[in-house]
Protein backbone atom coordinates (compact mmCIF):
# COMPACT_ATOMS: atom_id res chain seq x y z
CA UNK A 1 0.00 0.00 0.00
CA UNK A 2 1.20 3.24 -1.06
CA UNK A 3 0.38 6.73 1.32
CA UNK A 4 2.00 9.54 -0.39
CA UNK A 5 1.06 12.25 2.01
CA UNK A 6 0.43 11.80 5.88
CA UNK A 7 -3.93 13.44 5.55
CA UNK A 8 -4.72 10.75 3.31
CA UNK A 9 -4.15 7.55 4.63
CA UNK A 10 -5.92 4.16 3.98
CA UNK A 11 -8.52 4.37 6.54
CA UNK A 12 -11.10 1.69 6.15
CA UNK A 13 -9.87 0.20 3.32
CA UNK A 14 -6.63 -0.40 6.01
CA UNK A 15 -8.78 -1.62 8.56
CA UNK A 16 -10.67 -3.93 6.39
CA UNK A 17 -7.50 -5.82 4.84
CA UNK A 18 -6.09 -6.00 8.77
CA UNK A 19 -9.76 -7.94 9.81
CA UNK A 20 -9.44 -10.17 6.79
CA UNK A 21 -5.85 -11.51 7.83
CA UNK A 22 -3.76 -9.48 5.16
CA UNK A 23 -0.68 -8.23 6.14
CA UNK A 24 -0.30 -4.84 5.35
CA UNK A 25 3.25 -3.56 4.19
CA UNK A 26 2.32 0.18 4.13
CA UNK A 27 4.65 2.68 2.48
CA UNK A 28 4.77 6.50 3.68
CA UNK A 29 6.17 8.14 0.71
CA UNK A 30 6.34 11.18 2.60
CA UNK A 31 8.52 9.59 5.69
CA UNK A 32 11.15 9.04 3.08
CA UNK A 33 9.90 5.08 2.22
CA UNK A 34 11.21 3.80 0.04
CA UNK A 35 8.96 1.21 -2.88
CA UNK A 36 9.16 -2.63 -3.70
CA UNK A 37 11.63 -3.02 -6.90
CA UNK A 38 8.74 -5.84 -7.83
CA UNK A 39 5.68 -7.68 -6.44
CA UNK A 40 6.56 -11.15 -5.55
CA UNK A 41 4.99 -12.42 -2.64
CA UNK A 42 2.21 -9.92 -2.95
CA UNK A 43 -1.45 -10.44 -3.50
CA UNK A 44 -2.69 -6.97 -4.22
CA UNK A 45 -1.79 -3.26 -4.28
CA UNK A 46 -3.56 0.05 -2.92
CA UNK A 47 -2.46 3.07 -4.14
CA UNK A 48 -3.93 6.34 -1.92
CA UNK A 49 -4.15 10.19 -2.72
CA UNK A 50 -2.25 13.09 -2.11
CA UNK A 51 -1.76 16.52 -4.00
CA UNK A 52 0.87 16.03 -6.64
CA UNK A 53 0.20 15.42 -10.05
CA UNK A 54 0.78 11.94 -12.46
CA UNK A 55 1.85 14.47 -15.52
CA UNK A 56 5.28 15.61 -13.46
CA UNK A 57 7.81 14.45 -11.41
CA UNK A 58 7.94 17.37 -8.98
CA UNK A 59 7.59 16.95 -6.11
CA UNK A 60 6.77 13.58 -6.85
CA UNK A 61 9.67 11.26 -7.47
CA UNK A 62 8.00 8.09 -6.76
CA UNK A 63 5.64 8.59 -9.66
CA UNK A 64 7.67 6.64 -12.68
CA UNK A 65 8.46 4.06 -9.94
CA UNK A 66 4.41 4.12 -8.93
CA UNK A 67 3.63 3.85 -12.35
CA UNK A 68 5.99 1.03 -13.32
CA UNK A 69 4.14 -0.91 -9.92
CA UNK A 70 0.66 -0.45 -11.22
CA UNK A 71 1.71 -1.67 -14.76
CA UNK A 72 2.93 -4.36 -13.48
CA UNK A 73 0.00 -5.18 -11.66
CA UNK A 74 -1.96 -4.96 -14.10
CA UNK A 75 -0.18 -7.30 -16.08
CA UNK A 76 0.28 -9.76 -13.02
CA UNK A 77 -4.39 -9.07 -12.71
CA UNK A 78 -3.33 -8.33 -9.01
CA UNK A 79 -6.00 -6.99 -6.96
CA UNK A 80 -5.20 -3.45 -7.63
CA UNK A 81 -7.03 -0.58 -5.81
CA UNK A 82 -6.77 3.12 -6.55
CA UNK A 83 -8.27 6.71 -5.02
CA UNK A 84 -8.24 9.97 -6.13
CA UNK A 85 -4.45 10.34 -7.04
CA UNK A 86 -4.46 6.65 -7.21
CA UNK A 87 -7.11 6.24 -9.39
CA UNK A 88 -5.46 8.75 -12.03
CA UNK A 89 -2.07 6.51 -11.19
CA UNK A 90 -4.01 3.67 -12.58
CA UNK A 91 -5.49 5.09 -15.59
CA UNK A 92 -2.42 6.61 -16.88
CA UNK A 93 -0.79 2.96 -16.27
CA UNK A 94 -3.27 1.71 -18.25
CA UNK A 95 -2.98 3.69 -20.73
CA UNK A 96 -5.46 6.87 -20.45
CA UNK A 97 -4.57 10.51 -20.22
CA UNK A 98 -4.76 12.37 -17.18
CA UNK A 99 -4.91 16.47 -17.19
CA UNK A 100 -6.59 19.42 -15.72
CA UNK A 101 -10.26 19.02 -15.12
CA UNK A 102 -11.87 21.87 -17.13
CA UNK A 103 -14.92 22.42 -14.34
CA UNK A 104 -12.18 23.08 -11.80
CA UNK A 105 -11.89 21.46 -8.41
CA UNK A 106 -14.40 19.18 -7.01
CA UNK A 107 -13.77 19.68 -3.09
CA UNK A 108 -16.24 18.45 -0.95
CA UNK A 109 -19.28 16.16 -0.29
CA UNK A 110 -21.29 15.09 -3.17
CA UNK A 111 -23.38 12.64 -4.84
CA UNK A 112 -22.15 10.31 -7.78
CA UNK A 113 -24.78 7.87 -9.37
CA UNK A 114 -23.78 4.85 -9.96
CA UNK A 115 -23.58 3.18 -13.67
CA UNK A 116 -25.35 0.51 -14.41
CA UNK A 117 -22.33 -1.55 -14.65
CA UNK A 118 -21.84 -1.02 -11.50
CA UNK A 119 -24.60 -3.17 -10.57
CA UNK A 120 -22.34 -6.38 -11.89
CA UNK A 121 -19.42 -4.56 -10.42
CA UNK A 122 -17.77 -7.11 -7.62
CA UNK A 123 -17.08 -4.02 -5.28
CA UNK A 124 -20.16 -2.14 -6.17
CA UNK A 125 -23.16 -4.32 -6.81
CA UNK A 126 -26.23 -4.05 -4.50
CA UNK A 127 -25.25 -0.31 -3.48
CA UNK A 128 -28.02 2.18 -3.94
CA UNK A 129 -27.92 4.25 -7.05
CA UNK A 130 -27.02 7.35 -5.71
CA UNK A 131 -23.99 7.51 -3.35
CA UNK A 132 -22.55 10.21 -1.08
CA UNK A 133 -18.79 10.67 -1.46
CA UNK A 134 -16.22 13.02 -0.53
CA UNK A 135 -14.70 15.03 -3.68
CA UNK A 136 -10.82 16.19 -3.44
CA UNK A 137 -9.61 17.04 -6.70
CA UNK A 138 -8.33 19.12 -10.04
CA UNK A 139 -7.30 16.64 -11.86
CA UNK A 140 -9.21 14.35 -13.91
CA UNK A 141 -8.82 11.43 -16.15
CA UNK A 142 -10.05 9.70 -19.51
CA UNK A 143 -11.94 6.08 -19.42
CA UNK A 144 -9.05 3.53 -20.01
CA UNK A 145 -9.07 1.46 -22.82
CA UNK A 146 -11.10 -1.76 -21.61
CA UNK A 147 -12.15 -0.03 -18.55
CA UNK A 148 -15.97 0.26 -17.61
CA UNK A 149 -17.46 3.60 -16.08
CA UNK A 150 -18.94 2.36 -13.08
CA UNK A 151 -20.11 5.96 -11.31
CA UNK A 152 -20.32 9.38 -12.63
CA UNK A 153 -21.29 12.54 -11.84
CA UNK A 154 -22.50 15.89 -13.59
CA UNK A 155 -19.43 17.83 -13.23
CA UNK A 156 -16.95 14.65 -14.03
CA UNK A 157 -17.98 11.55 -15.94
CA UNK A 158 -15.43 9.59 -14.89
CA UNK A 159 -15.66 9.09 -11.09
CA UNK A 160 -14.96 5.40 -10.72
CA UNK A 161 -14.02 2.82 -13.52
CA UNK A 162 -13.27 -0.97 -13.30
CA UNK A 163 -10.90 -2.82 -15.72
CA UNK A 164 -10.66 -6.67 -16.00
CA UNK A 165 -12.75 -6.88 -13.14
CA UNK A 166 -9.11 -6.77 -10.92
CA UNK A 167 -8.27 -3.42 -10.69
CA UNK A 168 -10.73 -0.35 -9.52
CA UNK A 169 -9.93 3.73 -9.75
CA UNK A 170 -11.88 5.89 -7.54
CA UNK A 171 -11.69 9.55 -8.31
CA UNK A 172 -13.68 10.09 -5.21
CA UNK A 173 -12.68 9.01 -1.15
CA UNK A 174 -14.93 6.35 -0.23
CA UNK A 175 -12.75 5.26 2.80
CA UNK A 176 -12.79 8.45 5.14
CA UNK A 177 -14.10 8.70 8.60
CA UNK A 178 -14.13 11.48 10.65
CA UNK A 179 -10.35 12.00 11.74
CA UNK A 180 -9.50 11.61 7.89
CA UNK A 181 -11.96 14.63 6.99
CA UNK A 182 -10.69 16.53 9.86
CA UNK A 183 -7.20 16.01 8.80
CA UNK A 184 -8.15 16.78 5.01
CA UNK A 185 -9.46 19.99 5.90
CA UNK A 186 -6.43 21.13 8.49
CA UNK A 187 -3.91 20.16 5.87
CA UNK A 188 -5.87 21.30 2.35
CA UNK A 189 -7.51 24.17 4.11
CA UNK A 190 -6.30 27.22 1.25
CA UNK A 191 -7.55 24.23 -1.71
CA UNK A 192 -10.66 24.74 0.65
CA UNK A 193 -11.00 28.71 0.34
CA UNK A 194 -9.58 29.03 -3.27
CA UNK A 195 -12.46 27.22 -4.42
CA UNK A 196 -14.88 29.00 -2.89
CA UNK A 197 -16.19 27.29 0.34
CA UNK A 198 -16.08 27.23 3.97
CA UNK A 199 -14.15 24.55 5.48
CA UNK A 200 -15.96 24.91 8.97
CA UNK A 201 -18.72 24.20 6.45
CA UNK A 202 -17.54 20.76 5.34
CA UNK A 203 -16.37 19.80 9.11
CA UNK A 204 -20.22 20.60 10.18
CA UNK A 205 -21.65 18.43 7.32
CA UNK A 206 -19.01 15.71 8.13
CA UNK A 207 -21.15 13.57 10.70
CA UNK A 208 -24.43 13.18 8.34
CA UNK A 209 -22.67 12.66 5.20
CA UNK A 210 -20.21 10.38 6.51
CA UNK A 211 -23.98 8.41 7.56
CA UNK A 212 -24.93 8.30 4.20
CA UNK A 213 -21.43 7.39 2.95
CA UNK A 214 -20.87 4.32 5.45
CA UNK A 215 -22.70 1.43 3.11
CA UNK A 216 -20.05 2.14 0.40
CA UNK A 217 -17.21 2.51 2.22
CA UNK A 218 -17.99 -0.53 4.34
CA UNK A 219 -19.23 -2.48 1.54
CA UNK A 220 -15.80 -1.57 -1.04
CA UNK A 221 -13.73 -1.59 1.75
CA UNK A 222 -14.73 -5.41 2.76
CA UNK A 223 -15.12 -6.79 -0.46
CA UNK A 224 -11.57 -5.50 -1.73
CA UNK A 225 -10.09 -6.68 1.42
CA UNK A 226 -11.91 -10.79 0.86
CA UNK A 227 -10.41 -10.49 -2.73
CA UNK A 228 -6.83 -10.09 -1.57
CA UNK A 229 -6.99 -12.64 1.02
CA UNK A 230 -8.20 -15.18 -1.44
CA UNK A 231 -5.64 -14.05 -3.95
CA UNK A 232 -2.67 -16.19 -4.25
CA UNK A 233 0.78 -14.51 -3.93
CA UNK A 234 2.98 -14.21 -7.16
CA UNK A 235 5.86 -16.14 -7.22
CA UNK A 236 9.31 -15.71 -8.62
CA UNK A 237 8.87 -17.74 -11.86
CA UNK A 238 5.03 -15.96 -12.58
CA UNK A 239 7.25 -12.62 -11.85
CA UNK A 240 10.11 -13.52 -14.54
CA UNK A 241 7.92 -13.67 -17.47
Amino acid sequence: MIQHVEPEGPYAIGTALEEHGVEVDLRQIFCGEELPDDLVGYCGLVVMGGPMSVTSDAGFPTRRHELALLERALQLRLPTLGVCLGAQLLARAAGSNVYAGSSGPEIGFGVVSLEKAAQEDYLLSSLASNQTVLHWHGDTFDLPRGAVRLCANELYANQAFGLDGNAWGFQFHFEVDRNAIAAFVDAFEGEVIASGLDPRDILAETPEALGRLGNLREQVSTRYALLVAAFQPVDESLAQR
